[in-house]
């Protein structure tokens, strides 16, 4: 028998490991690629549009060196006076007239360009909630800059808002594989909190938690305070969503602590600890802070889930005046963009806070509302607590905790923390207006 040697067997050479980018689906489910568009935006801009993603689309998958002889002679004109009859908003000209610059020098436009100019119009229409032009043109500055992993993770971001879940999930895992690759840590990390926020709207928690970690090591690791004050803001979410008790709430005081006072995501932060007493039974604090959260509300899908909040804590609260009110708000809006992010969650708001009041009929509609809108979603979670709703309606029992005041340390932590989200959001509301 051998001996070995005193320094042990040789040692293999260490594998080295590539990081795998996987693709991603480059459409939802239209039949005519680019159909979202003509279906948003209608007449001479809306082809305008769909023309501008279909340009972006050819002239990315062609080398640059074999660009020169891309498009047609005389297409840059015929686009540049289409772009001129158009009679468009400044903030859409400017940028489609960089992304009409492919038609005229394919070789030496630059891709970091028709990136700025795709994300400009992009960002245009996701402010108007036209979510279908919205993921187009990111889809079109994400395949001009293929390795750029921040464009990728802002189709997932926007693929998800739509309810198009298998292709925001595509773009995340892509943006983890780039992010990864390019030593993009920012958007390595923000990718798992977007595949962790995707779960948590398909009702999976523990993936969900899984992916929130995973962001928080990253960015703890990176010293990414931003990001770790959103995946501790996200834990929280998912600790009360599953059934955490009020140790829930230590995420939420760290969220707080790496936020700051005057950081954008406060006010998300304060209704979401308001929105966890509220379904404690803690109703009178947590509707203080949602209307002090009102102002901050820019977006109508926001502001839809604002006066839903409005509504539940009010009704909890026993005030019906401000319920009504609330009540008023947020069916109107719900109805007029029934296909929004919040529109399950508001109108199951209401059920609830109709339901607190005892309110049936009102109950009732709102219920129904919420589940129907849910299924077409596939927000399971929704779906299901309007289905509690409708049964508790049918006993004429209420869902609702009953209000009742906190206790011991619990009521001072919730007293302090109560004014200083209030006061943290009206000194930012001032400073704004």
């Amino acid at each position: 028998m051998k001996t070995p040697s005193p320094g042990g067997p040789p040692r293999k050479p260490r594998r080295r490991w590539r990081w795998h980018v996987p693709p991603a689906l480059l459409h939802g489910a239209e039949t005519l690629e680019g159909a979202e568009i003509l279906e948003e935006v209608t007449g001479a801009v809306g082809l305008l549009l769909w023309q501008a993603t279909r340009d972006v689309g050819l002239w990315s998958r062609v080398p640059p060196e074999e660009r020169a002889s891309l498009f047609a002679p005389g297409a840059h004109e015929r686009q540049a006076r289409a772009l001129e009859a158009a009679g468009l908003d400044a903030a859409l000209y400017a940028p489609l007239q960089v992304i009409a610059g492919v038609l005229r020098d394919p070789e030496g436009t630059r891709e970091e360009d028709v990136l700025a100019a795709c994300r400009q119009v992009s960002q245009y229409y996701e402010e108007r909630d036209l979510l279908g032009t919205a993921i187009a043109f990111a889809t079109a500055a994400a395949l001009a800059t293929p390795a750029n992993a921040a464009m990728g993770y802002r189709v997932g971001l926007i693929a998800r808002k739509k309810a198009e879940y298998a292709r925001a999930e595509t773009w995340f895992r892509r943006t983890i594989g780039l992010g990864r690759q390019a030593k993009d840590w920012a958007s390595y990390a923000e990718a798992f909190l977007g595949l962790g926020n995707l779960y948590i709207q398909r009702g999976n928690y523990p993936a969900a938690r899984r992916f929130h970690i995973r962001a928080l090591r990253a960015a703890r690791r990176h010293g990414m305070r931003d990001i770790q004050g959103r995946a501790l803001h996200d834990l929280f979410v998912i600790g009360v969503d599953s059934g955490g008790s009020m140790e829930s709430l230590e995420y939420a005081r760290g969220a707080f602590r790496a936020y700051g006072s005057t950081h954008p995501r406060l006010p998300a932060l304060a209704h979401d600890i308001a929105f966890f007493w509220m379904t404690r039974g803690r109703f009178a604090p947590a509707l203080t802070v949602f209307q002090a959260m009102l102002p901050h509300l820019k977006q109508p899908s926001e502001q839809l889930m604002g006066w839903g909040n409005v509504a539940r804590a009010a009704g909890g609260a026993g005030d019906r005046t401000v319920f009504d009110e609330a009540w008023d708000r947020s069916w109107s809006m719900a109805h007029e963009n029934d296909s929004g992010l919040h529109a399950p969650q508001a109108l199951l708001d209401l059920a609830h806070g109709a339901t607190s009041l005892s309110d049936w009929s009102r109950a009732e509609r709102a219920a129904e509302a919420a589940r129907g809108l849910a299924e077409r979603r596939e927000e399971n979670r929704v779906a299901l607590a309007a289905e509690a709703v409708l049964d508790a309606v049918a006993r004429r029992k209420g869902v609702e905790l009953e209000a009742r005041p906190p206790e011991g340390d619990e009521a001072e932590a919730t007293e302090v923390l109560a004014a200083d989200l209030v006061r943290s959001l009206r000194e930012t509301a001032s400073a704004a207006a």
